[in-house]
């Protein structure tokens, strides 16, 4: 009996060794297991460097799954394996760790079809999509596992943007002379694309607020470029005057009001810019030329930030800017205003 208690004794503690015993992974490795027997998996394992190789290390790793199997079912899917991982801590990852989140990030500002793109060039993604509505998503990092359908993904980015205006729908300044949350959304993409700087959300709000209150148009670049480009979000050259009096539907230097629809997803600064406008009575705004935007409540006022605004312009580039001198220069693409404002 002695004898039979000494040799458990041992086992025991030459299992515990083996169980604990650092592994061959030599850098901590994202890894695809297997749906199938404990043997595939094990095997994997193996051919990725994470148990030794040969049957003893099939055999081992098997034997203490099997003994350990109270503890819980593996698991298929991506995980992270440590580097160096004993068997304890494999087995610790395949029944309780959760598996790994790849992350895709949508900017604000960019249009339905730009962000069409990101998920479909997007890695570990599957399945395809169509282009969703004009901003139907919000921006933000959407976690996601290996193998998640397009559209599974997409659903959620529109699920979020369905929450979020909803929330800022029923929190927003009642005096706003909006009808709908589909215009607040509208009105928030137009913010989105006109400033880069948070700050000045606000203030542009406010400044097409008035607007819509007092019946003047938007007069805003970025619809223009939206309708021009067909929904890309921005063309490839400045806008010209003939842009500004070309008739569409998104040319808010032709249409009273707003266009029919978003010209991008805005973010939630930008919806709550325009739940909750800067109050006051601005009416005009245009860019500074060293970053940002000079707001004015009068015309008179308005036109002498014109004039600094193409002193500037003119002192950088040597030559005098082609904007329409009762709006704001020509908008750029979405990355050059990115670099441009930051």
């Amino acid at each position: 009996m002695i004898v039979l208690l000494i040799l458990a004794g041992v086992g025991a503690v030459g299992l515990r060794v083996l169980w604990q015993r650092p592994g061959p992974l030599p850098q901590a490795t994202d890894l695809l297991i297997p749906h199938g027997h404990l043997r595939t998996v094990a095997t994997a394992l193996q051919a990725d460097r994470v148990l030794p190789a040969g049957d003893a290390g099939r055999l081992l790793f098997m034997g203490l799954a099997r003994l350990t199997d109270r503890n819980g079912p593996l698991h298929a899917g991506e995980f992270r394996i440590p580097a160096h991982a004993s068997i304890a801590d494999v087995l610790q990852v395949l029944r309780h760790a959760r598996p790994v989140q790849h992350e895709l990030t949508i900017p604000e500002g960019l249009t339905s079809a730009q962000i069409a793109g990101l998920i479909d060039r997007a890695p570990a993604l599957i399945g395809s999509l169509d282009v969703p509505a004009e901003g139907s998503v919000l921006p933000e990092t959407y976690a996601y596992e290996l193998d998640t359908s397009r559209p599974v993904l997409l659903e959620r980015m529109q699920a979020a943007m369905q929450k979020a205006l909803a929330a800022t729908w029923a929190s927003r300044d009642r005096s706003l002379p909006l009808t709908d949350p589909a215009q607040l959304l509208t009105l928030a993409s137009i913010v989105e694309r006109e400033t880069g700087l948070g700050t000045e959300r606000p203030q542009v709000a406010e400044v097409f607020v008035n607007r819509i209150r007092q019946g003047m148009k938007l007069q805003s670049d970025p619809t223009v470029a939206y309708g021009a480009g067909g929904g890309l979000g921005s063309l490839p050259r400045p806008l010209t005057r003939s842009d500004l009096m070309q008739p569409s539907p998104y040319n808010t230097y032709v249409i009273p009001g707003l266009p029919p629809g978003p010209i991008s997803s805005p973010g939630l600064a930008s919806l709550q810019a325009v739940a909750h406008p800067a109050q006051g009575d601005l009416l005009y705004f245009v860019a500074t030329g060293t970053g940002g935007h000079a707001f004015a409540a009068t015309l008179p006022e308005h036109l002498r930030n014109v004039a600094q605004f193409r002193a500037v312009e003119a002192a950088r580039t040597g030559q005098m800017p082609t904007l329409d001198p009762l709006r704001a220069p020509p908008q750029v693409p979405l990355e050059a205003m990115r670099k441009r404002y930051h």
